[in-house]
């Protein structure tokens, strides 16, 4: 697929390991173990979110492999942005039982923009990368229908400052970092509405409450196909493939606006390697399910899969160009 080829060829391959508490192996488990009863996946969002769809489609596959006997369990641990989550598996057991489910921007936003964060990379060890999205910019019934670029929608937000405002799945969100960039590239103030998760916000462009909003393009693909939002533009490196008639930020003057977030599975710091090795190989088993890459396909989500280094070193590479972005922004989410 060309999203994961383009994906993989912007790994940095210079970038440290040593950031994310090593991925060298640590003590293994007792020769000749078997795999677990059962395994939990936490997750740091409501059921029904996109994220969510890949902690349920890969704990449903994960069972009868070398990792656990059974097929998973997903335990929502909404709120804090996914950090909740994060926070839990840091404090969980570590013989492999818990795992948690992770949008890169846990560690290459938050860590520039929250001064007391209770975790830290090194507090955990990745596994495998599961999904990529791509974020867009849509508009609802009170944009006028006219407008149907980018720059018609600047245009028209420059003359009704009023009405120049996006909405985001909460603040501190790559999504709301991508319209404030938008906004100081552009040179027009957009002011930005948080909501807790997109469905509210999503809910509010439909009805007009707000003229737009910024978020994961699967989380509004229905009300584009119905005709009750329309979207502008998407940040992958190329065009979004469930969206392919859209153009990217990039393709329309905004090539800082590129971005591709990822959901990925993490480990406890102090799980076993060897148990590691046998989750990545379940996981990465099940990511390249047919069935699993259709059912991420319905909410707008390219199933990947990585090594851990491959994953560490993207997170790295991400945690290094949010710093310098979020410096120029200003923002802060401590209050």
């Amino acid at each position: 697929m060309q999203g994961r080829r383009n994906f993989v060829k912007s790994l940095s391959a210079g970038a440290a390991l040593a950031a994310f508490g090593g991925i060298a192996s640590r003590n293994a488990y007792a020769q000749g173990s078997g795999p677990l009863e059962q395994v939990r996946i936490l997750y740091g969002f409501p059921a029904g979110s996109a994220g969510d769809s890949v902690a349920r489609r890969v704990s449903e596959k994960i069972g009868g492999s070398s990792y656990t006997k059974n097929m998973g369990v997903v335990e929502n641990k909404p709120g804090a942005g996914g950090r909740i989550a994060l926070e839990s598996l840091r404090n969980a057991t570590s013989d492999g039982s818990v795992i948690a489910l992770s949008q890169v921007s846990a560690f290459s936003i938050y860590p520039h923009i929250y001064s007391k964060l209770t975790y830290q990379a090194k507090d955990f060890e990745p596994i495998s990368i599961g999904a990529i999205m791509h974020h867009g910019l849509a508009v609802g019934p009170a944009v006028p229908a006219d407008v149907k670029t980018l720059k018609d929608f600047l245009a028209w937000c420059k003359n009704n400052p009023d009405k120049a405002s996006f909405g985001s799945p909460g603040a501190g969100s790559q999504p709301h970092l991508l319209g404030a960039l938008l906004s100081l590239r552009s040179g027009v103030k957009l002011s930005h509405a948080p909501y807790r998760g997109m469905a509210p916000g999503v809910s509010d462009v439909a009805g007009g409450q707000i003229a737009a909003i910024m978020g994961p393009c699967g989380d509004y693909l229905s009300y584009h196909k119905a005709g009750k939002l329309r979207v502008l533009a998407t940040s992958g490196p190329q065009r979004n493939p469930y969206l392919q008639s859209v153009p990217t930020f990039a393709e329309q003057g905004f090539a800082d606006l590129t971005a591709e977030e990822w959901f990925g599975f993490y480990a406890n710091a102090k799980t076993p390697a060897e148990v590691r090795q046998r989750a990545h190989a379940a996981i990465t088993t099940a990511l390249k399910s047919d069935a699993l890459k259709e059912s991420l396909g319905v909410v707008g989500l390219i199933a990947t899969s990585s090594t851990p280094e491959e994953m560490a070193r993207s997170q790295q590479a991400e945690y290094e160009r949010w710093g310098a972005l979020v410096k120029q922004i200003g923002f802060t989410g401590d209050s």
